[in-house]
Formats: C-alpha cells, structure tokens, sequence
C-alpha cells in the first residue's frame, strides 16, 4: 500500500479511519504500535483485524492473542475483499498522501491531519453524520485530540 512502513486500520462499523506510522517495517514495530495504539482505546472495540500478506504482519499472533482480536489475511490480488480500504485509500490519496510518495520523512501529525480531514465527511452510510462523530458516540469520549497528537514513532524510539 505505502511505502515505508505505514498501515491503516479501519473501524468498519463507522468507517472511521485512523492512521498510525510505526517506527519501522519489522513485525515486532507493528506489535508495538498496536500494543499502543490500543492502550489509548476500550478493550474489545474491535473484533477483527484483515492485514495484507506482508512479512511485517508476521507476529499476528502476539497481536491476536494479546488484544483478544481475530485477525484474518486478503489474498494477494485481491482488493475485493478489502472494498473499504481501498476507497479510503482513494480518499487519503486524494487528500494528501499520494501511493508514490517516500513517507520516512513524513510526520505521524501530518499523516493525522490528512486522516482527521476524511474523517469529517459526511457518509450517506452513516445517514450523513460523518465517521468521526459516529466514532466519538462508540467511544463515549471526543477522539480528535487522540488524532491530531498520535506519534507513536516518537513513543516507541
């Protein structure tokens, strides 16, 4: 998806997007960056996780295990069955973080904002509130500063 170490989770029911840039591409910096990221949110709001087949992905069982989430893996070459990723994907793409670029220089703040801005679109889906507000009420508490102030780069050195 992006280059350098990057990945998105999504929270289907909502279709909030957060992203979080880990300190590098080996597995154990992506169970470090969950291992953060979900400390700042309620045990079991997620249920299930789908990653790409990357060996980064490779300690998904620490991440299953530890957090009580299902993980499940895309086939290769197959964006169907990752229909939500894509078109957010789409959307961040648009809004700032285009597939070509280098993201090793890129701030987690700047990878933020751009998230935070798509999350403040209104969907149809949600019957026009938009992903943030519907995560927000899920959450029972105002997520935007989480957003905004998350460097989990700067955490995890």
């Amino acid at each position: 998806m992006w280059r350098e170490s990057n990945w998105i989770s999504y929270k289907s029911r909502n279709k909030c997007t957060i992203a979080v840039k880990p300190a590098g591409r080996l597995a154990i910096n992506i169970v470090e960056a969950f291992d953060q990221w979900f400390k700042r949110l309620p045990k079991h709001l997620f249920k299930s996780i789908i990653f790409d087949c990357g060996k980064e992905y490779s300690n998904w069982k620490s991440i299953s295990n530890h957090h009580d989430i299902d993980i499940y893996f895309a086939d290769s070459r197959t964006p169907s069955q990752r229909a939500l990723n894509q078109n957010s994907n789409g959307l961040l793409r648009k809004n700032g973080l285009p597939e070509e670029m280098d993201f090793r220089p890129v701030s987690q703040d700047y990878i933020s904002s751009v998230t935070l801005h798509k999350n403040y679109i209104p969907r149809k889906s949600l019957n026009y509130q938009t992903p943030i507000g519907c995560f927000n009420n899920l959450v029972g508490e105002n997520v935007e500063g989480y957003y905004v102030s998350l460097n989990l780069t700067k955490q995890l050195k």
